[in-house]
């Protein structure tokens, strides 16, 4: 890509929200980063962390490796998210991506966002696919349970073009949990396979595999710590910060870049 490219995509991010002055709110963040400070399971995205993260110190990481604002004095209002470390990252996992391509890796993709990030892992599946990738669909169809809003609900994994989601049959639902990528590797496992030599995600999924020992990129906005603190503890590969549910056709530019730096 040239300079001109990066630029132009640089320039689209934040008039997308994308990146820059995002939709999501400075409390949304810290009331994350809290409770992530708490042991939150819903915040950890699977992870096992081995360092006690601090509210402070999870700040510190979300500046760095996102962009959101270091103060901590800034409360309320709009936050941010850094374009440079989003086409940082961007460049990170086109270069998995490129060597993914290159041996035919067995690869896996996965979205707890299907409202928002389903074009960038279909667009990336595709690509892969062209490439001579394997893409994995383990264990379609296996449920779990899980609360929301109190309620205790039913999800099953469901690929649409090679991408796994959980569905509760009449919709493909949003979710942050880590146990359908769990019950994926396990069916793998089951089956006598490996494990995917690379996993392409976001919230649980991406976090979950990167539990496992899995090369793992995770797409991940400012209110989701687990997936940047498990790349500051070297257990998730690249985690791309990113608003991770705008309209969908605004992802259309990113997912131009990210095809051609990876070469497919």
């Amino acid at each position: 890509m040239t300079n001109l490219d990066r630029n132009a995509l640089r320039e689209q991010l934040c008039t997308a929200r994308i990146a820059g002055d995002v939709a999501t709110p400075r409390e949304a963040n810290l009331r994350s980063y809290r409770r992530l400070a708490d042991g939150s399971a819903y915040q950890r995205f699977g992870l096992d962390l081995r360092q006690r993260w601090t509210v402070a110190a999870i700040l510190e990481v979300m500046a760095r490796r996102c962009g959101v604002s270091p103060d901590p004095g800034h409360t309320y209002g709009p936050d941010t998210i850094d374009p440079d470390l989003t086409l940082n990252a961007l460049d990170a996992a086109a270069d998995l991506l490129r060597v993914a391509a290159r041996d035919r890796a067995r690869v896996m993709l996965a979205t707890g966002h299907p409202a928002g990030l389903l074009p960038v892992h279909q667009a990336l599946a595709a690509g892969l696919r062209a490439a001579g990738c394997t893409l994995l669909t383990p264990a379609p169809g296996w449920s779990y349970e899980e609360y929301k809003n109190d309620d205790l609900v039913t999800r099953e994994i469901r690929y649409v073009g090679d991408v796994a989601m959980v569905s509760n049959r009449g919709e493909l639902n949003h979710t942050h949990s880590a146990v359908p990528m769990q019950g994926a590797l396990a069916e793998l496992a089951r089956a006598g396979e490996a494990l995917p030599d690379l996993v392409v995600a976001d919230h649980g999924w991406a976090g979950a595999a990167g539990e496992a020992g899995v090369a793992a990129i995770g797409f991940a906005d400012s209110n989701d710590p687990g997936l940047f603190l498990g790349q500051e503890e070297g257990k998730i590969a690249v985690a791309v910060p990113l608003d991770d549910n705008v309209s969908p056709q605004l992802y259309g530019p990113l997912i131009t870049y990210l095809l051609q730096a990876a070469d497919l």
